[in-house]
């Protein structure tokens, strides 16, 4: 059985419906830099082109996909706020906010 790329718990799913733009999708890739490798990089597109949609929500990056196999995105609400926690078992580290992670 293949491993599946994402998955989304169902408050992750319905977080991000409220963002999804007419038509589009939120989308998820990675960019170098924070404080402990990568930074993980939210933004919403028309377009699925060059990535792989999740849930019909989500489309993930192609060159993300490799260093996010396998995780697990929830939607957390504490009383300091709330956001989307990715559980990436490929992370080596982390920083402590959680903005940032490692391979």
């Amino acid at each position: 059985m293949a491993m599946q790329l994402v998955e989304l718990t169902d408050e992750a799913k319905s977080f991000l419906k409220t963002r999804q733009p007419d038509g589009g999708y939120v989308s998820l890739g990675i960019d170098g830099g924070g404080c402990a490798g990568f930074t993980y990089s939210w933004d919403t597109t028309k377009e699925i082109k060059d990535g792989t949609l999740i849930d019909n929500v989500l489309v993930v990056d192609r060159l993300t996909e490799i260093y996010i196999i396998g995780s697990t995105i929830d939607y957390v609400q504490e009383t300091a706020g709330s956001y989307l926690k990715i559980i990436n078992p490929k992370a080596t580290s982390s920083c402590g906010c959680g903005e940032s992670f490692g391979v």
